[in-house]
């Protein structure tokens, strides 16, 4: 897949970060004030060193807590908040281990300056890889704390508990609150390796909480890039191309400077009107006459899945075992079917925008980005400069999805900063979200599969053109099967006509959309009902857990497709979270109109940090699913991107939502995994299976949009 070109940084970034500890550990007590840090390492100390050499070095360095001397707990991780909810999570892990209240916790995230490398919030993985090093500072907090209790209260550490920030001693006649020890304080401790707590003495994870920033959000206050104001900032309006792969020949920027107050920018290619009103600025830039030439491409909506599968590409094998060719001598039946997902945008309620300040060669800049840690190297790059003098401060963001990685707005906010000497606000407009948007790719699966006359899977042979390989293996008992996962054999070749990205759940969507359509028409095939159909095929116990428990949430009866009662299932594995998914559609023939009217998704995620968040992080990736598989299609004409608004983009709307019914799993033996993306992976199939039980109609192309509902339906 293409990526953005400042998402193919190399993994120097990470030396670099390396290179950057001493001064970020001094700009840290600096800034932060008095209080006690605990400072610890994730891997060995000489294991990090040499990443300096570019060798081995580990994901990450450094971890901080601060103990304030007004008793509140910083936590300072290089993950952002973007709407998942991590800011809740993380508060009740560290108040677990560290034995405080959940309202004494404060979150600082993605600061450059405060919080260790981070390679990026993305993948559902922030709870799963940061949550147990999150887990280990606290313990170690703890054990500091109780040190410096010992030799304040001349107590032996054994002999003292603790509880909502208070030690004392046994009989109560002793105390002292952390506090009162970071009081006026600063000490670092380095020590030995302290074990967290087991998962059955927790006593704030597990419990529903509340989102910690829902107050701020729901009033207003909460902060994103584009509600940053700063002292004489500027609105910057860029001059766009019409298309992709253009480039501007000629531009007459003179009406522009006729309008009172408008600074008019030209740098090379880049051409902007600044403005203190963006009203204004804006208006400037419509007065600029420019001429591009772009490049020739016969690419759209309708040719586009003929020409990804001639571009030449060579297939790597993510699963294999047995032999497809046995597999298809013990089949009775085979069953050949490709599957197709068209480009989806990531349609974030924020567009992308940047506020940067450029002072005495030194870059603030605040940004609705997932890796800000990555874009303090690319700024650095961009603007030969030092990474430490390039301060990146993402607010909350407005929904990332995958999208919001880093981008030309952001260097183009700080060179127009650096060359008019004020600060500047770069905010894509919607036209500008979807021009530059990264978008899912369009994709193209092809599958053969076999049964025997048990109704057993024999073989599973899958091709998968582009859609990368997340969730492709399949998680049922298949003696036989391969899986692979095509890129193009030379990098050269046109693959797609704009940038392509990871997008929520990168390739599982189309991959589970393929692998569980297919696996309705195998029960179809086999005389047999969806439900049974996948539990006589299945023996891994998480699965047909989520799968039964599920099932008595939905409390319908499944039988032989199509019934006419429009029920679907789905089901996958989407990075060690196991889910299924049921759906009751109704299908409006005159017109192709779906209503999908319930949804039940059992999850088994691990232990549950915050059940509340994740039912509520479910109930938003099935509500998001919904649009991307009826309505969500970027149309094109060659390098043109046509879509421009949602006029013409449909996402989900209150109207199609429908009732929604959580079931979590606690599994508290197992660490937590994701619970973000998995949810919305299973909808283009639930719902493309409860359709074809509906109506009788197959859907093998994303999305499922009344003309080709009502086109298969006539046909």
């Amino acid at each position: 897949m293409e990526q953005d070109k400042y998402s193919r940084q190399l993994e120097g970034d990470l030396e670099q970060g390396i290179g950057d500890m001493e001064f970020n550990r001094r700009e840290f007590l600096r800034i932060t004030g008095t209080g006690i840090f605990v400072f610890f390492t994730i891997g060995k100390l000489d294991a990090a060193l040499q990443g300096r050499q570019g060798r081995d070095y580990p994901e990450d360095f450094n971890a901080y807590l601060k103990i304030g001397e007004d008793g509140r707990i910083s936590c300072f991780t290089g993950k952002i908040e973007m709407g998942q909810g991590i800011i809740t999570s993380f508060a009740q892990m560290l108040a677990d281990d560290l034995d405080v209240s959940l309202e004494s916790v404060d979150l600082v995230m993605g600061d450059t300056w405060l919080c260790p490398y981070d390679g990026g919030t993305t993948g559902s993985r922030s709870t799963k890889y940061f949550g147990p090093p999150l887990r280990k500072a606290a313990a170690q907090a703890r054990a500091v704390l109780l040190q410096l209790a010992s030799e304040k209260l001349k107590i032996p550490v054994d002999k003292l508990t603790v509880k909502n920030g208070i030690i004392q001693d046994q009989n109560g006649q002793h105390k002292i609150s952390y506090a009162q020890l970071a009081r006026g304080k600063r000490i670092e401790r380095f020590l030995p390796d302290v074990k967290p707590k087991k998962y059955t003495d927790h006593k704030i994870s597990g419990k529903p909480v509340m989102k910690m920033d829902a107050l701020e959000k729901v009033t207003g206050k909460a902060k994103y890039s584009g509600d940053i104001q700063l002292p004489e900032m500027l609105y910057a309006k860029i001059l766009r191309p019409p298309a992709h792969h253009s480039t501007l020949k000629k531009v007459d920027t003179s009406p522009a400077r006729n309008i009172p107050g408008a600074i008019i920018i030209e740098d090379n290619q880049l051409i902007a009107a600044l403005h203190e009103d963006p009203g204004i600025a804006e208006m400037a830039l419509e007065k600029m006459v420019a001429q591009y030439e772009t490049a020739d491409s016969d690419l759209n909506n309708e040719n586009i899945f003929d020409h990804l599968l001639k571009v030449r590409s060579v297939g790597e094998v993510v699963e294999q075992r047995g032999d497809i060719a046995d597999g298809q001598k013990q089949s009775t039946e085979q069953i050949q079917s490709t599957y197709y997902n068209h480009y989806v945008a990531h349609s974030p309620m924020e567009p992308h925008t940047a506020v940067a300040d450029v002072k005495n060669d030194t870059v603030e800049i605040w940004v609705s980005t997932q890796i800000p840690f990555r874009v303090q190297s690319y700024i650095a790059q961009e603007m030969n400069i030092p990474t430490e003098r390039v301060h990146v401060r993402p607010p909350f963001l407005g929904g990332g999805f995958g999208g919001k990685k880093a981008g030309e707005f952001i260097i183009e906010a700080v060179r127009l900063a650096k060359i008019t000497g004020r600060p500047v606000q770069v905010a894509m407009s919607r036209k500008e979200e979807f021009f530059f948007d990264a978008f899912r790719p369009a994709a193209v699966i092809k599958l053969n599969t076999g049964l025997d006359r048990s109704g057993k899977i024999k073989f599973w042979d899958y091709d998968n053109y582009y859609a990368g390989s997340r969730s492709s293996e399949p998680m049922y008992d298949i003696p036989h099967l391969k899986v692979q996962s095509r890129e193009t054999v030379n990098r050269n070749d046109e693959l797609h006509p704009f940038e392509t990205g990871a997008w929520r759940g990168p390739g599982s969507n189309t991959n589970v959309f393929a692998m569980e359509s297919q696996v309705d028409i195998m029960a179809q095939r086999a005389g047999v009902d969806p439900l049974t159909f996948r539990l006589n095929n299945l023996s891994d116990k998480r699965m047909i857990g989520v799968l039964k428990a599920a099932a008595e949430q939905f409390g319908q009866t499944f039988v032989k497709s199509p019934s006419g009662k429009g029920y679907g299932i789905a089901c996958t594995n989407y990075l060690n979270t196991y889910l299924a998914t049921m759906a009751q559609v109704s299908v409006d023939k005159s017109n192709g109109h779906v209503q999908v009217e319930r949804m039940v998704c059992a999850l088994d995620m691990g232990e549950v940090i915050n059940p509340q968040g994740a039912k509520l992080q479910t109930e938003g990736g099935l509500t998001m699913g919904l649009s991307y598989a009826l309505s969500e299609e970027i149309k094109f004409d060659g390098y043109k991107i046509l879509t421009e608004n949602f006029d013409d983009y449909e996402i989900t709307r209150f109207s199609w939502a429908p009732k929604i019914e959580v079931v979590l799993i606690d599994n508290p033996k197992l660490a937590p995994q994701g619970c973000g993306e998995p949810a919305i992976t299973t909808s283009g199939a639930v719902i493309a299976n409860a359709v074809y039980d509906a109506v009788g109609a197959r859907l093998y192309t994303l999305p499922m949009t009344r003309d080709r509902i009502r086109a298969v339906l006539e046909s």
